[in-house]
């Protein structure tokens, strides 16, 4: 009956575990590590996409947004916002977004961005009702300006069809848009939690300088 409920009310895998065991069952879902032999085709298949959006960027997150994988492109871009990367050092794409000395500085429309991205996170959070998805939604709300920003919501009209992220630095300014894909029918935690995030250039002049930071 637990399984039967989850289904019908498609109930993550996470919290599908945690039904069973509040129920007295064990978990039936396993979280394996994507280096692991068996999610190789996966992590292959990842690759293929991070691949095909050279010369722009694409990450991908798990559910916390914190960095699993990025392509070249992707590691172009930060470099040359924020300088160069230290190899190894974990890297939480929210708090890169929100916190007030990192991308903040080069972002135009930070305000807008910050409060979509703010909802999205407090979805996530009513969703799965873990103390870490509450921590990472409480850390982002305890960023400076972050709370004024959320209760300014007056929208702003552009002609743009989707919400630009408008990064402006040395007198060079990219204006792009994301597309997040998720993996079909998974039936492994961690399979089901990568978000694998594109990004497009909104202009021709965006387009032209990421394929020449490629060349």
């Amino acid at each position: 009956m637990v399984t039967r409920l989850a289904v019908a009310l498609d109930v993550p895998l996470r919290q599908h575990n945690a039904l069973l065991v509040a129920a007295g069952f064990a978990p039936v879902w396993r979280q394996t590590d994507l280096a692991a032999p068996e999610l190789a085709r996966i992590s292959q298949a990842i690759d293929f996409m991070l691949g095909q959006q050279e010369p722009f960027p694409a990450v991908v997150v798990d559910r916390h947004w914190n960095l699993v994988k990025a392509n070249a492109g992707a590691v172009r871009l930060v470099e040359f916002l924020v300088g160069q990367l230290t190899p190894g050092v974990a890297i939480n794409l929210a708090d890169a977004l929100v916190a007030p000395d990192v991308l903040r500085p080069f972002l135009v429309n930070w305000r807008e961005i910050v409060r979509h991205f703010i909802r999205s996170v407090e979805v996530d959070a009513a969703i799965d009702g873990t103390a870490e998805t509450g921590n990472l939604l409480a850390r982002l709300l305890a960023y400076e300006g972050v709370n004024a920003a959320i209760k300014n919501d007056a929208m702003e009209r552009t002609p743009d069809p989707v919400l630009p992220i408008h990064f402006s630095k040395d007198g060079i300014s990219l204006r792009l848009f994301t597309t997040i894909a998720t993996l079909g029918t998974p039936r492994d935690i961690t399979v089901q939690e990568l978000r694998i995030e594109s990004f497009f250039p909104m202009d021709d002049e965006t387009a032209t300088l990421l394929r020449s930071w490629a060349r």
